[in-house]
C-alpha cells in the first residue's frame, strides 16, 4: 500500500474521553460521529463498551447511525470483552495488551509463551464468532517492550491469519521518527499487511512519528481532534492532516471535506470547555496571521512565500496584522487601499513610520491605524 492510500482512525471518542477535561454525553457522540464521519475520516474509535453501562448504549448507538466512516471499539484482549464488542454490533474492534518490561515486573507473571497462547485463543473465539468484524490487535508502550517478545507476538498473531491488521502504540511518546520507521520496517517484514500506528505526544513527536510510520509502511493512523487524550494527547487530526496537505494537497482535498474542518474543531473545544489553541495547525487563530514586514510584504504579493497551506481551502481567513511597532509599509499601503485611500509610497511610508513610534512600547488597534490613515489622507 502506498502512503496515498492511507486510512485515519479517529479516536477522539476513545482516547479523546481520557483527557482530563472530556465527558461527552450521547448527543454529544452523536453529533461528534456524524461530524467526523461528513470530515471524511475512514474509521472511528469508540470507548470500550465494558467501560461503564452508558458507554456500551452509546457504541450500539453509533454503530447503528450508518455513517460513512467504519466504528470500531477498543478493548482489552479477552473473551468477556469481546463478547460485549460483538453485542454492539460494531463494524471492527480493537484488542490491546501490555507486555511493557516496566509493567511485567508488577502485573504479568506468566511466561511469554503462555500469554501468546490466551491471545490467539481471544482471537480465534472472536473471529470464530464474529467472522465478518474488522479485526485489530496491538500492543501497548510497544518502544519499552523488550524485541524478542514483540517478534514472537506480533510473528504469531499474522501467521494466525485471524487479523486484519496489527497496531503498535507509542503509549508514553517515548519514540523518535527513526525509531519509528525502524520498528515498522521490522513489523512489515513479518506481517506485510496493515499496520496501525497510535503516537503520543508526551515529547511532541507524535505528527512526526506518525508521518515516519506511514512512511514506513503504516496504513492506519490514530489521530484526535485538537489531539486530546491522556496527558498530552496524540497525533492531532489538523497536525496530521496538515503535514500531508503539506506533500500533495490534490490528494488531502480529494479525500477530506476540508471546508468542514473548522465547525469539527469548534465542536470539540465547546463540548470539553476550552479554547482551539492559538497555535494550533490550522484552525488555531495565529495559523494564518503575518506581522512582520519582510513577511507581510512577501504574502501580500505571494501568499505562499510564507505559507505551505491556503487558508481558503479550510474556510480560513488569512491576516496580515499592521498594528505594531515591526509593520512594514507595504502592509499599511493594502490597508490604506483596503478601506478606499490612495496615498503615495513616500507619504505611505511616513505614516509607518508614526505607526512604529506610536507601537513602540504600548499596544495599539486596528481601529487606531484606521484612524492615523484618514486623518493624514484629510490633509493632503
Amino acid at each position: 500500500m502506498s502512503q496515498k492510500e492511507f486510512s485515519i482512525v479517529d479516536t477522539t471518542l476513545r482516547e479523546g474521553e481520557q483527557f482530563y477535561k472530556s465527558n461527552f454525553s450521547t448527543l454529544d457522540k452523536i453529533e461528534i460521529a456524524r461530524q467526523l464521519s461528513d470530515f471524511g475520516v475512514e474509521y472511528i474509535e469508540l470507548t470500550s463498551p465494558c467501560a461503564s453501562p452508558k458507554s456500551k448504549t452509546d457504541c450500539e448507538t453509533i454503530a447503528r447511525m450508518g455513517l460513512n466512516s467504519k466504528v470500531l471499539t477498543h478493548i482489552r484482549c479477552t473473551k468477556e470483552d469481546a463478547i460485549t464488542a460483538i453485542e454492539t454490533g460494531v463494524f471492527g474492534i480493537n484488542f490491546f495488551f501490555s507486555l511493557s518490561i516496566l509493567k511485567d515486573k508488577t502485573c504479568f507473571e506468566k511466561q511469554i509463551s503462555e500469554i501468546l497462547e490466551n491471545i490467539l485463543d481471544v482471537l480465534w473465539f472472536t473471529r470464530k464468532n464474529a467472522p465478518e468484524v474488522e479485526i485489530r490487535f496491538s500492543l501497548e508502550d510497544i518502544f519499552r517492550t523488550p524485541g524478542d517478545r514483540l517478534i514472537k507476538i506480533y510473528k504469531a498473531i499474522g501467521k494466525s491469519g485471524w487479523v486484519d491488521r496489527l497496531g503498535i502504540s507509542d503509549t508514553v511518546g517515548i519514540a523518535l521518527p527513526s525509531d519509528v520507521e525502524n520498528l515498522v520496517g521490522l513489523l512489515k517484514s513479518l506481517y506485510p499487511k496493515n499496520i496501525e500506528f497510535h503516537g503520543h505526544n508526551d515529547t511532541g513527536c507524535a505528527v512526526a512519528n506518525s508521518y515516519a510510520a506511514l512512511k514506513a509502511g503504516a496504513t492506519h493512523i490514530n489521530t484526535s481532534i485538537l489531539g486530546i487524550g491522556e496527558r498530552n494527547g496524540i497525533t492531532s487530526l489538523a497536525g496530521f492532516i496538515a503535514r500531508m496537505y503539506s506533500l500533495d494537497i490534490d490528494l488531502i482535498k480529494g479525500k477530506y471535506n476540508l471546508k468542514q474542518f473548522k465547525q469539527l474543531h469548534e465542536t470539540i473545544a465547546k463540548r470539553i470547555g476550552i479554547d482551539i489553541p492559538l497555535n494550533h495547525p490550522i484552525v488555531g487563530k495565529a495559523a494564518f496571521m503575518h506581522k512582520a514586514g519582510v513577511h507581510t510584504k512577501s504574502v501580500i504579493l505571494n501568499p505562499k512565500s510564507y505559507e505551505i497551506i491556503n487558508p481558503s481551502d479550510f474556510n480560513e481567513l488569512r491576516s496580515i496584522l499592521i498594528a505594531h511597532k515591526l509593520v512594514g509599509w507595504n502592509a499599511v499601503k493594502e490597508r490604506a487601499n483596503k478601506i478606499g485611500l490612495a496615498f503615495e509610497d513616500d507619504e505611505i511610508k511616513k505614516i509607518s513610520l508614526k505607526i512604529k513610534q506610536l507601537s513602540d512600547g504600548k499596544n495599539i488597534e486596528l481601529k487606531k491605524v484606521d484612524e492615523i490613515l484618514i486623518n493624514a489622507y484629510r490633509k493632503e
